[in-house]
């Protein structure tokens, strides 16, 4: 299938942009599905952060682990799941606009099934659809605020 890919633009540079969305910890605060943000390591070198996040899916809340990757800041990063049934694999972009005084986020978002996640792979994509938006939203507004 392919990704699900959300947009939007934000009052604010490139880098600042990129810094929040980067930082795991600051997940729950925009991704409605996050209840929580554990960092357990970070690696300065290659640019990449191992979180646990733990996240609604469905009618359950499970923890799952993810590592983010800087790959060419302040304008691309990825995020890849490395346990649990639905691992996410996320592409984002910060492209700057004006100059840099404004920039354009580009997430696309491919939730992967794993095992018995094969089965819960199109049930999760459905709420990461109708998730999105509003998360983008909330991004903006926190970034903006």
């Amino acid at each position: 299938m392919a990704p699900i890919v959300s947009k939007i633009e934000i009052d604010r540079p490139p880098d600042q942009v990129f810094a929040y969305v980067t930082d795991a910890e600051n997940l729950p605060k925009w991704q409605a599905s996050a209840h929580a943000a554990r960092i357990e390591r970070k690696d300065p070198a290659s640019g990449v952060t191992r979180a646990v996040i733990n996240r609604q899916m469905g009618p359950r809340a499970v923890d799952h682990t993810i590592e983010l990757k800087m790959d060419d800041p302040p304008r691309s990063w990825t995020v890849r799941g490395v346990d649990g049934p639905i691992r996410p694999v996320v592409d984002g972009q910060v492209e700057p606009l004006d100059d840099g005084a404004r920039s354009r986020v580009t997430v696309e978002l491919d939730p992967k099934g794993h095992g018995i996640g094969l089965l819960f792979a199109p049930l999760a994509r459905r709420q990461m659809v109708r998730e999105m938006p509003g998360n983008m939203e909330r991004l903006k507004g926190l970034i903006e605020g």
